[in-house]
């Protein structure tokens, strides 16, 4: 079972979670999700493991888990929070100089970004594959920054459900939108690594900040879903 296989699982939950499919609350069986998914039960330990993580599942017992309950306000307010932060993080870069390193790794993921978005749609995988260069690039900027207390409340905030740019809300019922939101948010990361380059500080740091929208909308997408999870909360 390859990476990409086990990405997939993980995607595939995400979105059952948000569907409101698998409801809050809902004790998970692990063979009984097994065969429902129709894959092995490694795999899908992987992404019960990554789920809980992420927040969006509960531990319950040794080796089970339970449907995370949360409120849509949280999550919201908890993506405002992740702009500041990266806002934060992303000015200190551009002030300190952009290093050669961090200049190819941030080029790359815009060039597999820009990849994804020639075709004109999304084939299937990108979702995962774009969620996770996000992650990515996000992170080397939060790395570069080398703050502490910046990693730090960054890695708590993102234990709410759908905040770590990991994570990408996903819709399939309103995929020509989603293209282009995420089509957006990837011309926006090209602004985001021109300003770090440029060294313009205030730039990068209200881009990092106005880039969380894009979040918010991938959400507002799915709300009356995200409202069935919120309700029971």
């Amino acid at each position: 079972m390859n990476e990409t296989t086990q990405q997939a699982i993980v995607q595939t939950l995400r979105e059952k979670i948000l569907s409101g499919e698998l409801s809050p609350g809902q004790r998970l069986v692990e063979a009984q999700l097994a065969q429902w998914l129709g894959v092995s039960r490694t795999p899908l330990r992987y992404a019960l493991s990554v789920l809980s993580s992420e927040g969006l599942l509960d531990r319950s017992g040794s080796r089970g888990y339970v449907v995370r309950r949360f409120s849509v306000r949280d999550v919201l307010n908890a993506i405002d929070v992740r702009g500041v932060l990266e806002g934060l993080a992303a000015r200190s870069v551009a002030e300190k100089g952009v290093s050669p390193a961090l200049a190819a790794a941030l080029d790359e993921c815009l060039r597999e970004g820009d990849e994804i978005f020639a075709q004109k749609h999304l084939r299937q995988g990108d979702d995962v594959r774009y969620a996770e260069l996000n992650g990515r690039f996000h992170a080397l900027i939060v790395e570069a920054a080398q703050n502490q207390a910046v990693s730090a409340a960054l890695s708590l905030n993102d234990k709410v459900p759908f905040v770590s740019p990991f994570t990408i809300a996903f819709d399939e019922s309103a995929r020509e939108r989603q293209f282009m939101m995420l089509m957006y948010a990837h011309r926006q990361h090209h602004a985001i690594v021109d300003a770090l380059k440029k060294g313009e500080g205030a730039r990068v740091d209200a881009l990092m900040r106005e880039h969380t929208h894009i979040s918010k909308e991938s959400l507002n997408l799915s709300l009356p879903s995200l409202h069935l999870i919120a309700g029971a909360a």
